[in-house]
């Protein structure tokens, strides 16, 4: 007698749900993130420019493409976005994740890659300080804490405190010279070669002498 083919079971298959879960729910995630991307990127361009009393939570959500319910689904409100686009904890992480003898070229390579490849800057948000009155005194407080002590807490021998606050100098008037002032010659050199040249100064204040 023949047999025939049986038919595919039409029951939900517990591990295929699991699976399709799975699948889906990082997508929502990373669709997220890129909106809080978009989020701080806009806010960050904005008060780059603009006082921080006059920026608007719908100009930061037009510049980002979102909408304003959707800032204040992530942030809460106005306050709570600049609140997080004023600390420089996260990008801290990655300026200084080198061994303190590679940091010097480390922290020039990541500073102009990032101005290259992305427009933002790691530090150079602490320029625009002036700008915003009361919130620029918690941008200069914050940059003291998160940047300039942070380093100075890796660094061995005499003088760390001044010896960090000079390298980052430095490494904010690279910023200022490549992405603001935008100098030509800056800008059209490889940025390997710039590491080259200019992270040595920097990372001899860096190392005790």
């Amino acid at each position: 007698m023949a047999t025939t083919a049986s038919s595919p079971t039409t029951a939900t298959d517990p591990a295929a749900s699991s699976a399709a879960a799975a699948t889906s729910a990082p997508s929502g995630r990373r669709d997220a993130e890129a909106s809080k991307a978009a989020i701080i990127r806009a806010a960050r361009y904005l008060l780059a420019r603009h006082a921080h009393g006059d920026i608007t939570l719908k100009a930061v959500a037009e510049r980002a493409g979102v909408s304003s319910p959707l800032i204040l689904k992530y942030f809460g409100n106005k306050d709570a976005l600049f609140s997080h686009v004023m600390s420089f904890e996260a990008d801290a992480d990655a300026f200084f994740d080198a061994p303190v003898a590679d940091l010097g070229a480390h922290m020039v390579r990541h500073l102009l890659t990032g101005q290259a490849e992305r427009g933002a800057d790691p530090i150079l948000r602490i320029v625009f300080a002036p700008l915003h009155g009361e919130q620029g005194d918690i941008l200069r407080a914050n940059f003291r804490t998160q940047v300039a002590h942070r380093l100075s807490e890796r660094l061995a021998g005499p003088d760390a405190g001044l010896r960090a606050e000079l390298a980052v100098g430095m490494l904010i008037g690279l910023g200022v010279m490549y992405g603001i002032a935008r100098g030509p010659c800056v800008r059209s050199t490889e940025i390997d070669e710039i590491t080259d040249r200019y992270a040595p100064a920097v990372q001899a204040l860096l190392t005790p002498r």
